[in-house]
């Protein structure tokens, strides 16, 4: 069996001091033409981190987890930019589904504890909980989209849920629309997501009335809860859903109890996902600017293992109006 490469034979190879060669392999230093040389040589060596070894030299094992939910289809593209963007810094992703589940999303917390983590990027599902103090406060932490609020210290990139919830169902208002469905992942037990508090609190001001439902963050186990809802005699006339993977549940679900989109129901998302532009029609919803939300969620993260102090920017969403809204019947 060939033995392990070692940095001293990259740096051999490279003919560079050990210190050089491992700066330009983390794209920390170095022309950009010797960091990719560098990099081709460790290919082509076989050269790999030991992680151990990183560790043991630095205290920091160069490891960042993201959690998110991940049957959520935004959430899937978010996290893969995420790890992109880590590893552009030399950091590499640990990622966990967290299933729209606080309990599952504690039990990733622990595995981050126990795995030492150098930080976290996370999409909470339960932003409101105690368990996000389980992460030492030397543990670099960024929250997407809501504040850890029982966890100070922590890097927060925040959305406008207030914007973007009241855009969504003044557009709806606007045609008419005066009972609507609220499709909400895990609704009941996530208290602190304050995009399905503000949608109630948003409808009552726009004199809506707003029927509420807890769904399944996946677009297959979501159908069965948004059929239930169109079945009923007194169904809405529009649905408000906050992901666009339910919505694309509630277009399959509305084709299943023969109601058509937009003559019969109008449906808006919160996403923008890639396939939004791709049905038919084209779902209504909010856009984020996903590039920059990393780079804030990644550039904060790297402040913060600096010593730097966590910011809090906040992005607010876009409605791209498309064909699935439309004056009730």
């Amino acid at each position: 069996m060939s033995r392990r490469r070692t940095l001293q034979d990259l740096a051999d190879a490279a003919g560079l001091s050990l210190a050089a060669t491992s700066y330009a392999l983390r794209g920390v230093r170095g022309s950009p033409a010797t960091i990719l040389r560098v990099r081709q040589l460790a290919d082509e060596l076989g050269y790999t981190v030991d992680p151990i070894a990183r560790a043991l030299a630095s205290g920091r094992t160069g490891s960042v987890g993201v959690s998110g939910s991940l049957r959520d289809l935004w959430q899937q593209d978010l996290s893969v930019m995420l790890t992109q963007a880590l590893r552009r810094h030399g950091r590499y992703a640990m990622i966990a589904d967290a299933d729209a589940d606080p309990s599952q999303e504690r039990t990733i917390v622990e595995q981050f504890v126990a795995q030492r983590v150098d930080g976290a990027v996370v999409s909470p599902v339960d932003p409101s909980a105690a368990y996000w103090r389980l992460l030492d406060p030397a543990v670099a932490v960024v929250a997407i989209g809501d504040a850890l609020t029982s966890r100070p210290g922590t890097g927060s990139v925040l959305f406008d849920n207030r914007y973007g919830v009241h855009t969504a169902l003044a557009h709806l208002a606007s045609f008419g629309h005066r009972r609507v469905g609220l499709l909400a992942p895990a609704l009941t037990s996530t208290p602190g997501r304050p995009a399905e508090v503000l949608a109630v609190e948003v409808a009552g001001r726009l004199g809506l009335d707003l029927v509420a439902v807890a769904a399944p963050a996946a677009t297959a186990e979501a159908v069965a809860v948004a059929a239930a809802l169109l079945s009923d005699p007194a169904r809405p006339t529009a649905v408000f859903c906050l992901s666009d993977s339910l919505a694309f549940a509630a277009y399959r679900a509305a084709r299943d109890v023969g109601v058509r989109i937009p003559d019969e129901l109008s449906v808006i998302g919160y996403d923008d996902h890639q396939l939004a532009g791709l049905v038919d029609p084209g779902l209504t919803t909010m856009a984020w600017d996903e590039d920059a939300i990393v780079d804030a969620a990644v550039g904060q993260l790297v402040g913060l293992l600096r010593d730097e102090a966590p910011g809090a920017p906040t992005f607010r969403p876009v409605l791209v109006v498309r064909g699935s809204t439309a004056s009730p019947r």
